[in-house]
């Protein structure tokens, strides 16, 4: 295993009674990387991250963390993991400083080094605050915040979060995003979520499971070229209807155009171009050179959602 690899899965399988819940999975994820597992309910996020957390064993498969194999190695795996499942376990009885330190502790932990950790976690995650406040008595993001700082209390080199913005306000969730965020400094994190834009904002690299299979991996960006070698550009242009129509028609590099009234002068060019073309500068410098006037130039891209969609689509849906 490379050094600048912190997971190594290849052909990954598990099945229960009846039901492959894991199909031959093989990814890597980088050290320092955010990664995405992006699927609806039952694509199999969660149980490959139990694998990868030591908490549930594979049929069959490799799995190495930080070049330790899952299965034999587990207890030195487990050192070098926090995990955050989907429902947090929290101890509701319990204050945020005394649970951190307890947790801590459980995880090999001296009493000085616990209380320097419990202090730097709850720095990080936002907790000082409420550091004396019993956890039953928080809100739900507090809790999340919590459950982050005990899956950070040990300075492990993997995060694994699943799920980590469930249940939670917009607010609140752009709080644990920008934590998640800052962890990639110092932290390989491995995050499990079916909220689309959740992924886009938060991920260098996504993978896409369904039916416990990877349908695609690649970046946000790149998942769009994938998807469509297309690119549409929409420019509302004041000029003659008959010259705009004549001016797109005219042009080699555009494969289709729409042209069609807007408020007053102006018309709405939806345009799209051969093999991606970046129309844009074109656009530009030739409304300049007729004199005409833009207002709006831009690119319309594939958003996540469309490309989620397009490659979770049942196979006897794309027929004709």
């Amino acid at each position: 295993m490379s050094d600048d690899l912190m997971i190594e899965v290849k052909n990954l399988t598990k099945r229960y009674a009846g039901h492959t819940a894991v199909s031959n999975l093989s990814f890597t994820v980088g050290r320092g990387e955010i990664v995405g597992l992006l699927g609806p309910n039952g694509a199999g996020k969660s149980t490959t991250m139990r694998i990868l957390s030591c908490f549930l064993p594979a049929s069959s498969g490799t799995v190495r963390v930080a070049g330790l194999d899952v299965f034999t190695e587990s207890r030195e795996v487990r050192r070098r993991i926090g995990y955050m499942p989907e429902n947090n376990p929290l101890h509701l009885d319990m204050r945020v400083r005394e649970y951190l330190k307890f947790r801590a502790r459980l995880k090999g932990l001296g009493r000085k080094r616990s209380r320097e950790r419990a202090d730097v976690v709850m720095e990080q995650c936002g907790l000082k605050d409420v550091s004396r406040t019993i956890i039953g008595h928080l809100s739900k993001g507090y809790r999340q915040r919590v459950g982050l700082a005990d899956a950070l209390v040990h300075e492990p080199e993997l995060i694994i979060l699943d799920e980590p913005t469930i249940g939670l306000d917009p607010r609140q969730i752009r709080a644990v995003r920008q934590l998640i965020k800052g962890l990639a400094a110092s932290h390989t994190v491995l995050i499990s979520t079916h909220i689309l834009p959740e992924a886009e904002m938060t991920c260098s690299r996504m993978l896409i499971l369904y039916e416990g299979k990877i349908l695609a991996a690649d970046t946000p960006e790149n998942l769009q070229r994938l998807m469509d070698n297309t690119s549409r550009i929409v420019a509302e242009i004041a000029a003659p209807e008959i010259e705009l129509q004549e001016c797109w028609a005219q042009m080699p590099e555009i494969e289709q155009f729409d042209v069609s009234p807007t408020d007053g002068e102006y018309f709405r060019c939806a345009l799209t171009a051969r093999d991606g073309i970046d129309l844009r500068p074109r656009i530009f410098a030739l409304t300049r050179e007729r004199g005409w006037c833009l207002r709006e130039l831009t690119r319309k891209r594939h958003s996540l959602e469309d490309i989620y969609v397009q490659v979770t689509r049942p196979e006897e849906e794309e027929e004709p």
